[in-house]
């Protein structure tokens, strides 16, 4: 923990004084611990002002620049034409859930398994894999990744697009994987999409069909 205390230190006094000038870096931490709280979640520009204090504007500008340095990794919702009432925010990754446990006040990792925002960090884990993969084998990924949320609530967390066809992926903290899990996968069927096999990543050990398309995956499959 002290690495991470030494980190935000230097972060907030070198790198933010040089991205642009942030008047307030005691606000700004404020912000980063909002942020962090906000993992896995569907970015909400309002609540993360209504929290720290400040307006939309240095919320947005705050925003990008974690971005920028690589803390966070906003996560677009998937869209096309034949899909209607699709959400447009995107979501909150954090790429080092070290630092994001440390800024939310979590000692372990166990502790975080075992709390109810255990499945936003698995989901934020997975995809942040996923992004370090495609960063650091571009001629061989060339994948992009999006989740999908309709206002209906029907979610499927990670889509993955590659060569026009989509892959969805459920990711779940379960070791009984189950049909009924990749149940929101039919608000992609019969609209004239390219969808490809899919399935459910999840902790049971071996890879066993769901249905006749998707399939349940242990999550070491993204390493």
């Amino acid at each position: 923990m002290f690495f991470f205390n030494d980190y935000v230190t230097t972060y907030l006094e070198r790198d933010v004084r040089n991205l642009t000038q942030v008047g307030n870096l005691t606000t700004f931490k404020k912000f980063l611990v909002a942020v962090a709280s906000r993992n896995g979640e569907v970015l909400n520009y309002n609540s993360i002002c209504e929290g720290v204090g400040i307006d939309a504007t240095t919320a947005k500008r705050w925003i990008s620049i974690l971005e920028a340095s690589d803390i966070i990794y906003l996560l677009e919702p998937y869209f096309n034409s034949k899909l209607k009432r699709c959400t447009k925010s995107p979501k909150i990754i954090f790429l080092d859930l070290g630092l994001c446990s440390y800024l939310c006040g979590w000692n372990s990792g166990e502790n975080i398994m075992n709390s109810t925002v255990s499945g936003h960090y698995l989901e934020a884990f997975v995809i942040s894999e996923l992004i370090k993969n495609k960063r650091n084998n571009l001629q061989d990924l060339n994948y992009n990744i999006y989740y999908y949320r309709d206002r209906d609530g029907k979610e499927i967390d990670l889509i993955i697009s590659l060569d026009n066809v989509i892959y969805p992926f459920e990711i779940k903290k379960t070791a009984n994987p189950q049909k009924s899990m990749i149940s929101n996968f039919q608000v992609l069927q019969n609209k004239n999409l390219n969808v490809g096999n899919g399935g459910l990543l999840c902790f049971y050990p071996t890879i066993i069909p769901l249905d006749e398309n998707n399939k349940s995956y242990p999550i070491s499959v993204i390493f």
